[in-house]
């Protein structure tokens, strides 16, 4: 059975730095097995302002964070999801859209998610606002690839807030789901767990959710807590400390298929998938 690797970090504004401290648990991760790895939202910069990332921003299959992605897939020969990348978005200047990335093991780019949903929130009893679409271009469509552990879902943090979301890639053929995030402490406290366990258990699909997890330079504190779930909502494996770290779990295809064929739920919708 395939083994997948999600990998938590505690990123800040040295893109250098990031990527090596990425490295190192990727090389672990295929060391354990891992054919596939997922790496969190803003794996390569989380930077001390918002406008940080724009700077940092990539032209579409070029630069430095992409070179890495491509050359350690390629090097470790295993599966590499990008979490997001900053892609510049020419059309929009001062925006990048929040690209998750996903390399096979020949360091090919083969999928690109941009993300849909953006994270326009005031937390709720703390002195937290957030504002992504100042800086960031939202995407449009969901995106739906075959890789060695199945048809993989790709979407991004916020985008677990809404299942609909899901639904369409299930309905195209998703049997893995992937949730690189950031979440903050406090939202990820009230619902993290719950909302990964119920992607998964609605969709009947492994879902493998790879965190920022810690305090970072800008003083945000994020969730952690990276975890793989099974398509009945057990968590296989988790991270349960802040600071970086990966868990690793198989993909077991003959569970997922027994199960959608014993309960089989996802016959039974009553209503028609609308589009985005």
């Amino acid at each position: 059975m395939p083994v997948a690797a999600v990998i938590q970090l505690t990123s800040g504004p040295d893109v250098a730095a990031n990527l090596v401290g990425a490295r190192t648990l990727l090389e672990q991760a295929r060391s354990a097995g891992a054919v596939f790895a997922v790496l969190p939202e803003n794996f390569a910069i989380m930077g001390r302002k918002e406008t940080d990332k724009v700077e940092a921003a990539e032209a579409f299959g070029e630069g430095p964070i992409q070179a890495f992605l491509a050359h350690t897939a390629r090097e470790l020969h295993m599966w590499i999801l990008g979490g997001t990348v900053p892609i510049r978005v020419p059309e929009q200047p001062g925006k990048v859209a929040a690209a998750s990335l996903l390399f096979d093991d020949e360091g090919r780019c083969v999928a690109r998610y941009d993300k849909i949903h953006l994270f326009d929130v005031d937390i709720p009893g703390r002195d937290e606002r957030y504002r992504e679409s100042a800086t960031i271009a939202a995407g449009q469509s969901p995106t739906v690839v075959p890789t060695p552990i199945g048809h993989v879902g790709l979407a991004v943090c916020y985008d677990v807030r809404f299942p609909e979301l899901f639904r369409v890639m299930q309905s195209q053929g998703a049997e893995v789901l992937t949730l690189p995030s950031a979440f903050t402490a406090p939202t990820g406290k009230a619902h993290w767990e719950v909302l990964l366990r119920a992607r998964a258990v609605e969709n009947l699909s492994y879902v493998l959710a790879a965190a920022q997890g810690g305090l970072h330079a800008n003083g945000r504190e994020t969730y952690g807590d990276s975890m793989i779930v099974d398509p009945w909502g057990h968590v296989l494996a988790r991270v349960g400390a802040p600071g970086p770290g990966l868990a690793i779990a198989e993909i077991d295809h003959t569970v997922l298929q027994e199960l959608r064929g014993r309960f089989p739920a996802l016959n039974h919708r009553r209503f028609a998938i609308g589009g985005l």
